[in-house]
């Protein structure tokens, strides 16, 4: 008996450093992928500044050290269905059939989910949080932003945004398989509330209140959201109940 569960646990693990590899494989070619267009994509993310703004390179290595850093985020966000895949094929087996029936169908909401968090960040979000932040700059002189604090900070607001933007899809499936309920929720309302403005004080990177409502409001419909679906989830699982 000791054997058996010993090999088992030997072919888990070395499932899981299968399922690693992969996930490193991917994200490598996404990083390289990113590194070849690392100037197209600079130059997207220089779109917000005004034109007396500049970005300054300071040291002799933070010039690569933030094209590194920009493409490998970018390399992770092109990763993200293979990522998803692996790890989704690691668990499978400790699923049962409806989960996994569950897990696949939210698969493809989840990927665009993210793409809608990202986008809203970098549409609605970024302009006036840049805007705010050159307008209190220019107050003391020339804005001139190094350019790995800038990089660093839009690339996690897109990041960031994108995985809240997860939170719908995330309370559908829990409330599919049981963990959370509507009842539950509706009773922690009141704190999801003050967790968003939270969150939001944490991921905007201005301290005005615009621009911390402008996350924390759709964090909140996101929240919303999330009770109804889990109430969708509920009743679906007691009509097949019923059944």
């Amino acid at each position: 008996m000791a054997d058996e569960e010993r090999l088992s646990v030997l072919g888990h693990l070395q499932d899981l450093r299968k399922r690693l590899v992969w996930m490193a494989v991917a994200i490598a070619v996404g990083t390289g992928i990113s590194f070849y267009y690392r100037q197209e994509i600079a130059d997207a993310l220089k779109t917000f500044l005004d034109e007396e703004s500049e970005l300054q390179v300071i040291g002799m290595t933070e010039g690569i050290v933030t094209a590194f850093k920009l493409s490998f985020t970018c390399g992770l966000i092109l990763a993200i269905p293979v990522v998803l895949y692996e790890i989704i094929m690691f668990v499978r087996p400790a699923l049962t059939t409806n989960e996994k029936r569950y897990v696949y169908t939210l698969i493809p909401a989840a990927l665009l989910a993210f793409g809608c968090g990202a986008t809203f960040a970098f549409f609605i979000l970024l302009p006036p949080a840049i805007s705010v932040l050159e307008r209190f700059g220019n107050e003391f002189g020339v804005v001139e932003w190094r350019a790995g604090d800038y990089v660093s900070t839009i690339i996690g607001l897109l990041f960031g945004i994108g995985l809240c933007f997860e939170l719908p899809i995330v309370m559908y499936f829990l409330g599919k398989i049981g963990v959370i309920t509507t009842g539950g929720l509706k009773r922690f309302h009141r704190w999801a509330i003050v967790l968003a403005f939270i969150l939001a004080a944490i991921i905007t990177p201005t301290p005005d209140p615009i621009n911390q409502t402008l996350v924390a409001a759709p964090l909140i419909l996101l929240y919303l959201l999330g009770t109804f679906l889990v109430w969708t989830a509920q009743r679906g699982r007691t009509s097949s109940t019923k059944q």
